[in-house]
């Protein structure tokens, strides 16, 4: 991407389908986009607080002063939220578990999703970790990641499942540590019905920048902001993931994490993309607490305003790095900066959006979900006036018949670890979910 590339060309490119056709002994794998490279030995309680560099560089106890977060819900689609640990006691509320296996959505099998928790909303109590946005409540919703969803038989579609239902709870913000290379249709009519419902969504950009780089859903959809890992020095991670799909980065490098499902201990070593998630999600919930009345579209405005240019040397502009900066709300909270604009233009898309007063009814099941036609299409979006075709019209011709083709084939070459017989072949399609 050049330094001078606009917005609306950033969001337009077209989405390449990644696909995996293996052979009937195949395992389909999932991915959590989680944390990267958590060192086996274990940090004392004491310890975490002093480890967590990014609030003193935040000057976050200067904007707790004006807001912590109050009256903001975040939904946590990742493996679950243990709502007992000292940390977020009082901070957890009803959610859900989309798996299908036995549980809950407090059952968190990993320690992945409690740790993403704590960064947006712990309190720190007993030893715990400190959120950046402590006044803040969480909504759970479980899915299906790495081990457990190979060795479970999950739903295959539950990060739409999940995406939906937040979209329909009290949640104005979702944030999804999680990813995976292959494109899927439901779950991106999710991805737009939540847009719809005026949520404000983030999800991780991945770690394997210095690997293969490939582009990962969901941060890749157009109404998702893609989150980049910084580190202390405001340089992106050499792990993060990086191209024309992300668009904010923020602190990953160096943080502590629950070092398994036991909930023990702490661990040391990077939190990866799944770690600036979490921060990015707390860090617009602080700006939208402080400006309650305004929309999703206004408080990703202002924190792509407010924004500090990472150090990574690439020039003025948009950055496949780092894309419109490292977040740093007290920029806008504790100085101004960064104005709110047009509540109903998506700065991702600059296209117009149904906003936080969308009618779109709730997901009934059985029946043709919000965001799907009778046959299972995505009309358009709440409030636009575009249909589908004419929110392709910037694409080129082959593009956009190559994405129709993509939403075609989701439902048979899409779905978290879901495999599909194929009509006389004997193949099987497997999808693979990584945690970022």
């Amino acid at each position: 991407m050049t330094a001078g590339m606009s917005r609306v060309r950033k969001r337009g490119e077209s989405y390449a389908v990644r696909r995996g056709l293996l052979c009937a002994m195949a395992v389909a794998g999932a991915w959590t986009v989680g944390v990267v490279g958590t060192a086996p030995v274990a940090v004392a309680a004491e310890d975490v607080r002093s480890k967590q560099w990014y609030l003193d560089a935040m000057d976050a106890e200067k904007i707790w002063k004006t807001t912590a977060g109050e009256g903001i819900k975040v939904a946590v689609i990742d493996s679950g939220v243990n709502s007992s640990t000292p940390s977020l006691k009082g901070q957890v509320l009803k959610g859900l578990d989309a798996t299908g296996v036995k549980g809950d959505e407090t059952d968190d099998y990993d320690g992945h999703g409690t740790t993403m928790a704590e960064l947006i909303a712990g309190t720190g109590s007993g030893g715990g970790l400190q959120g950046l946005a402590p006044k803040v409540k969480i909504i759970p919703y479980r899915v299906a990641l790495d081990d457990f969803q190979r060795e479970n038989k999950s739903d295959p579609w539950d990060t739409s499942v999940a995406i939906r239902a937040a979209a329909d709870s009290d949640a104005q913000i979702i944030s999804m540590s999680i990813g995976s290379e292959f494109f899927e249709s439901k779950e991106e009519l999710a991805v737009k019905y939540a847009q719809s419902k005026g949520k404000l969504l983030f999800a991780a950009a991945g770690n394997t920048g210095n690997k293969d780089n490939k582009p990962g859903y969901p941060a890749r959809y157009p109404e998702v902001v893609g989150v980049a890992a910084s580190s202390p020095e405001g340089r992106t991670a050499d792990y993060s993931q990086h191209g024309e799909f992300v668009d904010l980065a923020s602190p990953g490098n160096d943080i502590p994490a629950w070092c398994d499902a036991t909930f023990k201990s702490y661990c040391d070593g990077d939190g990866g993309t799944s770690a600036a998630t979490a921060i990015a999600s707390a860090s617009a919930a602080l700006i939208w607490s402080a400006n309650p009345d305004w929309t999703a579209n206004q408080v990703l405005r202002v924190m792509f305003e407010s924004a500090g240019k990472g150090k990574d040397g690439k020039g003025k502009g948009l950055s496949n790095y780092y894309g419109h900066g490292v977040v740093r709300p007290g920029a806008h909270i504790n100085r101004g900066l960064g104005k709110p604009g047009d509540p109903d233009i998506s700065p991702l898309t600059n296209k117009r959006t149904g906003g936080a007063g969308a009618s779109a009814a709730p997901s009934a099941s059985g029946a043709s979900q919000p965001g799907e036609g009778a046959d299972g299409t995505a009309p358009a979006v709440a409030g636009s006036g575009d249909t589908p075709e004419q929110e392709k019209a910037g694409r080129t011709e082959s593009a956009a018949k190559s994405e129709d083709e993509s939403s075609q084939l989701g439902l048979i070459l899409g779905g978290a670890a879901i495999v599909v017989v194929l009509a006389g072949g004997g193949l099987l399609v497997a999808r693979k979910r990584r945690a970022a």
